[in-house]
């Protein structure tokens, strides 16, 4: 019980305490022990009409006792100071998994809510040490697989003694490698770029809808080859203010990956709904879907569904894309079944200051 009370106090009240005590239990110590000289007959009991002699001795019992008492309160008190320089020097050193107790007799509550918040600013630097292992373990893993494949083709097609269609096979895998590789490194940029921000500049009033049209369009060589039926539903010019080159990136990750994850002549659903306080996208597949397992973790670094990476990607779009959504203040929720499809839907918040379209 007095373990729980007493670390309820500041550290004013921890110090009075200490230095109260010392007080005391030096001057009751100082008198128990001339009060043993006198019993046993050391001192003679008018002592005391000599002040020099009797003031002489107090000061030499109390300095004595004063010492040792102040060494060992001393060390009580500092005790967890030490402690705490101690573990900041491991964790200077790379020691994430250091910890600071928190408990014990009149350790003030200052100290209490410094090792808790130190505890907690080891555990978040432990697993971004975490997160920055597996990131170069992954990009490493990413950059290293087309590159292997690109010099195993250019050794082949180095030998000469190939067919045409054999030559323009090899030709075909490099090419695609290689655009793997830039792909890679503009979605690394990408995140590098936005990764560490909380809020954008360049931004503008622009035409969403028009944006999307574009993005479309853009995308129109990878939905075709899967002949895939479009039902887009944007039926007005919607204009938001926001950063433009962002967000065509976003649209650009999601399209992609919708036309990738579509079984071949299926169907893609696209809208774009305005309200008064937001804007909402919604692209909808009817492919093959995803799990709850991969649904918790599609937005992490280099994660893919797809285990065996036969599909196109690197793991880094929906990083990227939830990033852009939050420096928007927006949301995107996922839905998903496995062979069902994947409905993802983005919202994104009015400014104060947006109107209506501008005058043209």
């Amino acid at each position: 019980m007095i373990k729980h009370f007493f670390p309820r106090f500041n550290i004013f009240f921890v110090f009075s305490f200490y230095i109260f005590n010392i007080l005391w239990f030096n001057v009751g110590l100082s008198g128990v022990i001339i009060y043993w000289l006198l019993r046993v007959g050391f001192l003679s009991e008018n002592f005391y009409e000599n002040p020099a002699v009797g003031i002489s001795i107090l000061l030499f019992i109390s300095t004595i006792i004063g010492l040792i008492v102040t060494r060992v309160a001393g060390k009580l008190m500092l005790n967890p100071i030490c402690e705490m320089l101690a573990s900041m020097k491991k964790l200077a050193g790379g020691d994430f998994n250091v910890r600071i107790g928190n408990s014990g007799l009149l350790r003030p509550k200052e100290l209490r809510d410094f090792s808790e918040e130190f505890n907690a600013m080891a555990k978040e630097l432990g697993s971004i040490e975490i997160l920055r292992s597996d990131f170069v373990n992954n990009f490493s893993h990413e950059f290293k697989t087309p590159i292997v494949s690109l010099r195993g083709f250019a050794k082949l097609l180095k030998k000469g003694n190939l067919s045409n269609d054999e030559r323009q096979e090899y030709l075909d895998i490099i090419i695609s490698e290689s655009d793997r590789l830039a792909a890679l490194a503009t979605n690394v940029l990408n995140l590098s770029k936005i990764e560490n921000r909380t809020s954008f500049s360049g931004h503008s009033l622009f035409n969403l809808s028009e944006q999307i049209r574009r993005t479309i369009l853009i995308t129109e060589l990878k939905w075709s080859e899967k002949r895939l039926e479009l039902e887009v539903d944007i039926k007005e010019d919607i204009y938001f203010l926001g950063n433009p080159e962002l967000l065509s990136q976003v649209w650009v990750n999601l399209l992609d990956n919708a036309v990738k994850f579509s079984y071949q002549s299926g169907k893609l659903r696209i809208r774009l709904l305005n309200y008064n306080d937001c804007v909402v996208f919604k692209v909808e597949d009817f492919g093959c879907g995803m799990d709850e397992e991969i649904k918790a973790h599609i937005f992490d670094k280099f994660y893919q569904g797809d285990r065996s990476r036969s599909t196109e990607g690197n793991g880094l779009g929906m990083t990227v894309v939830k990033k852009i959504v939050s420096l928007h203040k927006g949301e995107i929720l996922v839905e998903s079944r496995p062979s069902q499809g994947t409905i993802v839907t983005i919202t994104l918040p009015k400014q104060a200051n947006e109107k209506q379209k501008p005058l043209l």
